[in-house]
């Protein structure tokens, strides 16, 4: 189950990655906050197109893998090794 783990890790983050503008390395290396990926990004404006990167991203995890993400409201505080650690807890329980 490891490797499906590891492999639903690696594809939100690429996802995410994608749909925001920036590298994977640029946001989960130093752990930003939610606050500052929307800093960062030249896509993102405001927690509404946070919010909107992350249903893409949910999105992209139902075409790929077949089941339904849903993630709890998180503050702009929160590091995104958080959130990500949500997706593959929601991936896990319904995979």
């Amino acid at each position: 189950m490891s490797s499906k783990v590891d492999e639903i890790r690696s594809y939100v983050c690429e996802r995410f990655a994608d749909t925001i503008g920036l590298s994977a390395v640029e946001f989960i290396e130093p752990d930003l906050s939610l606050a500052e990926i929307i800093s960062r990004s030249d896509k993102l404006t405001n927690s509404v197109d946070l919010m909107e990167a992350f249903a893409k991203t949910a999105n992209a995890v139902k075409k790929q893998y077949g089941f339904r993400i849903r993630l709890a409201a998180f503050a702009l505080d929160t590091p995104i090794s958080t959130v990500i650690n949500a997706f593959v807890a929601e991936a896990q329980k319904v995979a």
